[in-house]
């Protein structure tokens, strides 16, 4: 993780025009549900390649090759609920304690305002994600072109609304601010990374950890129960009946010579 120097820049000056905790508030946020794509990555394979504050927020980056359909739309959909859970932990809060709402509205709205936005069907919004996912079965090229095209149009009614801001009343520049983003992320977006082990260094002694697992789940969905500090050794069962043992480098070989989808039970075979 590592911080954009404009991110930076802004929190200095936002000290000098009153909007630091405001600033702060907001990034705690942002960084609240990219950690959440990374947990939810994590637990199905994958990892983030980077996290990046910014000054609108957080950028995720890596590749997501690979990933189904479904486990696309549930790490996409985990910033956005994670927000969503902070704005009711906060909501629960003011009926315990009312006295603490002038402290804590601030940061509550901010997250349910990152639910909210993160579910329009826009790139790099984690709604568009979750739309080409969605769409994925018509081919992928074709999924994107659609997907870019509803981005446009979501790009369009917000550079309206802050038009229309114009006619009426003040303008609204964060409008604007957000059409000028959704139109450079029409043509980006943070991926996933596959996560990868450094080889173990036995001379001062590995902890051996043996998990039971069912020989249908696959190689990919083994991977998350790998960990640097153990070696593991995945004893498979189908049915109930013991079937072998699938040593950790051998489910790594799996991964690097037959992809992620193979299953543990026809990896004993190999």
């Amino acid at each position: 993780m590592r911080v954009h120097p404009l991110f930076a820049l802004a929190l200095v000056l936002s000290a000098f025009t009153g909007q630091f905790l405001l600033l702060l508030s907001a990034a705690l946020a942002a960084l609240e549900h990219e950690l959440a794509h990374a947990l939810v990555a994590r637990r199905m394979g994958f990892s983030l390649d980077k996290i990046v504050l910014m000054p609108y927020g957080a950028v995720i980056s890596g590749d997501i090759r690979g990933v189904t359909p479904l486990q696309e739309i549930w790490v996409c959909l985990a910033g956005p609920l994670a927000n969503a859970l902070t704005a009711l932990g906060f909501a629960a809060l003011w009926w315990l304690w009312p006295e603490t709402y002038p402290y804590t509205d601030v940061a509550a709205y901010i997250s349910l305002s990152l639910f909210l936005v993160n579910l329009l069907p826009a790139f790099p919004l984690d709604g568009g994600r979750v739309l080409r996912a969605l769409l994925r079965p018509i081919g992928e090229r074709r999924a994107t072109i659609l997907c870019r095209v509803v981005s446009a149009l979501v790009t369009a009614g917000v550079a309206g609304y802050f038009v229309y801001t114009c006619c009426v009343s003040k303008p609204n520049f964060s409008a604007l601010l957000f059409a000028l983003l959704l139109l450079a992320g029409n043509f980006g977006g943070g991926r996933y990374q596959r996560l990868a082990f450094a080889p173990k260094d036995f001379s001062r002694g590995v902890e051996e950890k043996r998990i039971a697992l069912s020989a249908e789940k696959t190689a990919g969905e083994a991977m998350r129960y790998l960990r640097e500090d153990k070696y593991l050794v995945f004893v498979l069962f189908e049915r109930g009946e013991f079937l072998g043992e699938l040593p950790e480098e051998e489910l790594l070989k799996v991964l690097g010579e037959s992809g992620y989808g193979r299953k543990l039970k026809d990896c004993l075979s190999l």
